[in-house]
């Protein structure tokens, strides 16, 4: 068609006004002209470029066999690459080490610690109220306000919310504030030494590793106890009760303000503390968990 002679010009119609009359694109129009190149039945390209001295399931080996020699974890293929060239003397390019490793799950995020497992055998609950509580914190979103925080603070024994907060700005002051209402109304005092004794699980978020939080508490007479890195069951007390909070109040809704957030945890604080059933306390409240150890200890 694209070459009929038009009756009024004297000229092929040409592909362009052809394929604008049919509303085909041009590349479409001569790929099917083209003629089948059988790339089906072509063997799988191999690597480009010249032949490399060493294949990549060669290089792959050495690479295994490097990591496992090194007396250190973490390490990238920055590192892999230095001592497969300058040490071992083997040209491989840093880029061909990076690909191959990456295709392998052998860069850092990916390989396991060398260090045996915990067996968490032991137990974070204690035996005796205010021997130590738990503290951490959460951020949720209001579409006003934007991410606002949640802090709380817990007891080990019976798992009670003894203070809780919620503020736009999750600074030093905002996390020590349900510390203080827990000391205020479980010791009757904010006074120095008035919490003597009593330890505080934390983590190791710089509103807890701040001066201002630590000479804070310590005033109080309360001494730091801080979860290990990268085993988050050592501070699981408060990051169960988050879980929940999440589950209970957070998770499906949607929050205008910072106050509405913090109306809804209040109630739920309350509800909790009064009525949420624990398996570690027998199927008992915090509260009703409470109650039930100063009767027997004053009977």
């Amino acid at each position: 068609m694209s070459r009929t002679i038009s009756p009024a010009t004297g000229k092929p119609y040409g592909v362009a006004r052809v394929c604008a009359a049919w509303g085909v694109a041009r590349p479409s129009f001569y790929s099917s002209k083209r003629p089948d190149s059988g790339a089906d039945d072509d063997p799988p390209k191999g690597k480009r470029g010249p032949r490399t001295v060493i294949s990549d399931s060669e290089l792959l080996e050495l690479i295994k066999d490097d990591l496992e020699k090194s007396p250190f974890t973490g390490e990238g293929h920055r590192k892999v690459w230095a001592r497969l060239k300058f040490a071992s003397g083997l040209a491989v390019g840093r880029n061909r080490v990076l690909r191959i490793m990456r295709e392998h799950n052998l860069l850092s995020p990916h390989r396991a610690p060398s260090r045996p497992p915990a067996s968490h055998d032991g137990t974070i609950v204690t035996d005796h109220p205010d021997i130590m509580w738990a503290t951490d914190g959460a951020r949720a979103f209001t579409l006003k306000d934007g991410w606002s925080w949640i802090f709380a603070a817990i007891e080990h024994w019976n798992a009670e919310v003894m203070g809780w907060h919620v503020t736009k700005r999750g600074d030093r002051f905002a996390a020590l504030e349900p510390i203080a209402q827990g000391v205020l109304a479980e010791f009757g005092s904010v006074e120095a030494g008035a919490a003597r004794g009593l330890k505080l699980r934390l983590d190791h978020g710089s509103q807890y590793l701040s001066d201002h939080f630590q000479k804070q508490i310590k005033t109080w007479g309360i001494v730091p106890s801080l979860a290990f890195i990268e085993q988050p069951q050592t501070n699981g007390v408060a990051e169960r009760f988050f879980r929940t909070l999440k589950e209970q109040v957070v998770y499906g809704r949607v929050f205008e303000t910072v106050e509405d957030l913090r109306r809804a945890v209040g109630r739920f604080v309350e509800l909790y503390n009064s009525q949420w059933l624990l398996e570690k306390n027998g199927y008992l409240s915090p509260l009703a968990m409470r109650e039930a150890y100063f009767a027997e200890a004053a009977a």
